[in-house]
């Protein structure tokens, strides 16, 4: 699915929420669920708090559906949620727990094309990033976003966000490059 069929169909989706449409909810939920977990667990590094955000995300995505204007940026407007939810939640516990190395592999989304070894060479990868690279990288890969979105989403000059991604692709690559070479 290309980027715009992509943004028409979680667009629609959020359409039809509003209008009572039961399975819109559904498609929606199965088309942004694993970039708004990524992008949780990116900012509050706990599995279990992550988790709940994600529920409580699509709650509140539920309830503000009336309110969606269609400007063609469906999931920022997702991940602002959730961005706000997280703040909301680490001002309140006032925590950041680290996620532990062995438990990255645990929340990469199973992909039908990695295998398991892939899967831990991408986990063991994501650990070598600082938590913005992380945090870009798989808001760029897991949740499809462009820079420029990624760049509101976090505040942050583009030029920023474009450096730290690049770096972050350098890092993995040069440990693939070491793990293709033992």
């Amino acid at each position: 699915m290309s980027g715009h069929d992509h943004t028409r169909t979680l667009e629609l989706s959020l359409v039809g929420i509003a209008a009572g449409q039961s399975d819109a909810f559904e498609v929606l939920y199965q088309e942004t669920h694993a970039g708004v977990y990524a992008f949780a667990l990116s900012i509050l590094k706990n599995a279990h708090d992550a988790q709940d955000i994600l529920h409580d995300t699509f709650l509140k995505v539920y309830d503000t559906a009336p309110t969606y204007t269609p400007m063609g940026k469906p999931m920022a407007w997702i991940l602002t949620i959730t961005r706000n939810l997280c703040y909301s939640h680490l001002r309140e516990k006032q925590k950041t727990a680290e996620i532990a190395p062995e438990e990255w592999d645990l929340h990469i989304e199973p992909r039908e094309d990695l295998n398991r070894e892939e899967r831990i060479v991408l986990s063991e990868g994501l650990k070598t990033l600082s938590d913005q690279e992380r945090q870009i990288v798989l808001l760029h890969a897991v949740s499809d976003l462009k820079h420029r979105q990624i760049s509101e989403l976090l505040s942050l000059p583009l030029s920023t966000v474009l450096s730290k991604y690049r770096r972050a692709i350098k890092k993995l690559e040069q440990l693939l490059g070491k793990e293709t070479d033992e």
